[in-house]
């Protein structure tokens, strides 16, 4: 039980911590509502789901034998958030977030959704965090291995989506304020396009121990 509580506050502590998931999900809350950054939330877990997975296969350590697969992963994921930086610097001030004036939302919400999934899943850090963090945590004396590598990725994704919907409906009451204030509008618009282009070039710059 100790080991548990041990693995959430590893968790919280990670996910707390500001990173290009956080803004977007701020960043799609505040222009697109709350439908829309649930949506990219889900996205996201969809995408730490598949971490586990990969990392239960061992991708990590293909990472590390072949170094190329890692840099185009990196690269490719770096391109993306750059792309949605790009994007927020050049959108017009918040539209209207009433559910009347809002059209296709199946198509946005899709659209939502890969944006997350894309946005985490190109992030090769997310899943040598998944690779390093977990393993810790498993005990071959407590029973099969690969059971509790699963248990452990249902933990880590349901926390993942506990914060990452917080974040979301936090995007949501921010976009609420900066209705009221266009000045405000484009202070944020700048601040989370210039901080996902940030995050772009660290990404790129990022390389593996």
């Amino acid at each position: 039980m100790a080991g548990l509580w041990l693995f959430f506050t590893a968790l919280a502590v990670v996910y707390l911590l500001p990173g290009p998931d956080m803004i977007l999900l701020l960043q799609t809350g505040a222009r697109q509502g709350k439908g829309a950054a649930l949506a990219t939330a889900a996205g996201l877990a969809i995408a730490r789901g598949c971490h586990v997975a990969l990392a239960a296969l061992g991708l990590a350590a293909l990472f590390k034998a072949a170094p190329w697969t890692f840099d185009v992963v990196r690269l490719a994921g770096a391109v993306y958030l750059l792309w949605i930086g790009i994007q927020c610097l050049r959108t017009s001030l918040l539209p209207s977030l009433n559910p009347a004036d809002t059209v296709e939302e199946k198509p946005r919400y899709r659209q939502a959704i890969q944006r997350g999934l894309l946005t985490n899943l190109l992030n090769p850090k997310a899943l040598l965090f998944c690779s390093v963090l977990l393993p810790q945590f498993i005990d071959p004396q407590a029973g099969p291995v690969l059971g509790q590598f699963a248990a452990l990725g249902v933990v880590l994704v349901a926390v993942g989506l506990l914060f990452d919907s917080a974040y979301a409906l936090a995007g949501v009451a921010l976009g609420r304020w900066l209705q009221r204030s266009p000045s405000a509008q484009r202070v944020q618009q700048w601040l989370f396009g210039s901080l996902l282009i940030g995050f772009a070039v660290r990404l790129s710059l990022f390389q593996q121990a």
